[in-house]
Protein backbone atom coordinates (compact mmCIF):
# COMPACT_ATOMS: atom_id res chain seq x y z
CA UNK A 1 0.00 0.00 0.00
CA UNK A 2 2.08 2.86 -1.06
CA UNK A 3 1.28 6.76 -0.35
CA UNK A 4 0.47 8.91 -2.72
CA UNK A 5 2.82 12.08 -1.74
CA UNK A 6 0.85 14.43 -4.62
CA UNK A 7 -2.52 14.04 -2.63
CA UNK A 8 -1.00 14.25 0.70
CA UNK A 9 1.30 17.76 0.03
CA UNK A 10 -2.27 19.04 -1.74
CA UNK A 11 -4.34 18.01 2.01
CA UNK A 12 -0.91 20.26 4.05
CA UNK A 13 -1.41 22.97 1.31
CA UNK A 14 -5.17 22.93 2.22
CA UNK A 15 -4.06 22.47 6.19
CA UNK A 16 -2.23 25.40 5.80
CA UNK A 17 -4.70 27.44 4.26
CA UNK A 18 -7.08 26.97 7.06
CA UNK A 19 -4.56 27.31 9.99
CA UNK A 20 -4.53 31.52 9.83
CA UNK A 21 -8.63 31.40 9.33
CA UNK A 22 -8.88 29.93 12.52
CA UNK A 23 -7.28 32.54 14.01
CA UNK A 24 -8.19 35.12 12.13
CA UNK A 25 -12.11 34.44 11.73
CA UNK A 26 -12.97 34.52 15.78
CA UNK A 27 -10.87 38.07 15.58
CA UNK A 28 -12.94 39.30 13.56
CA UNK A 29 -16.28 38.07 14.96
CA UNK A 30 -14.60 39.51 18.69
CA UNK A 31 -14.41 42.45 17.46
CA UNK A 32 -17.64 43.03 15.49
CA UNK A 33 -19.26 41.87 18.74
CA UNK A 34 -17.06 44.98 20.55
CA UNK A 35 -17.80 48.00 17.89
CA UNK A 36 -21.95 47.17 17.91
CA UNK A 37 -22.24 51.36 17.29
CA UNK A 38 -20.37 51.10 14.43
CA UNK A 39 -22.35 51.10 11.17
CA UNK A 40 -20.11 48.19 9.59
CA UNK A 41 -20.75 46.01 12.37
CA UNK A 42 -22.71 43.56 10.18
CA UNK A 43 -20.57 43.55 7.27
CA UNK A 44 -17.65 42.99 9.54
CA UNK A 45 -19.75 40.41 11.57
CA UNK A 46 -20.56 38.73 7.97
CA UNK A 47 -16.75 38.70 7.15
CA UNK A 48 -16.19 36.82 10.24
CA UNK A 49 -18.50 34.12 9.83
CA UNK A 50 -17.44 33.16 6.39
CA UNK A 51 -13.73 33.38 7.41
CA UNK A 52 -14.85 30.84 9.79
CA UNK A 53 -16.86 28.72 7.66
CA UNK A 54 -13.82 28.62 5.05
CA UNK A 55 -11.57 27.71 7.72
CA UNK A 56 -14.15 24.48 8.60
CA UNK A 57 -14.48 24.02 4.67
CA UNK A 58 -10.71 23.44 4.28
CA UNK A 59 -9.79 21.93 7.13
CA UNK A 60 -12.12 19.14 6.05
CA UNK A 61 -11.16 19.46 2.37
CA UNK A 62 -7.33 18.95 3.68
CA UNK A 63 -8.17 16.18 5.65
CA UNK A 64 -10.45 14.33 3.22
CA UNK A 65 -7.06 14.76 0.47
CA UNK A 66 -4.99 13.19 3.21
CA UNK A 67 -6.90 10.29 3.51
CA UNK A 68 -7.20 10.02 -0.04
CA UNK A 69 -3.48 10.13 -0.23
CA UNK A 70 -2.75 7.23 2.73
CA UNK A 71 -5.01 4.99 2.03
CA UNK A 72 -5.70 4.92 -2.34
CA UNK A 73 -8.91 5.06 -3.01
Amino acid sequence: MATNKELLTQGIKYLAFALPLLFIGPAIIYNAFINKENGWHYLVLAVGIIACIGAVYFMFKGLQTMVKGLFND
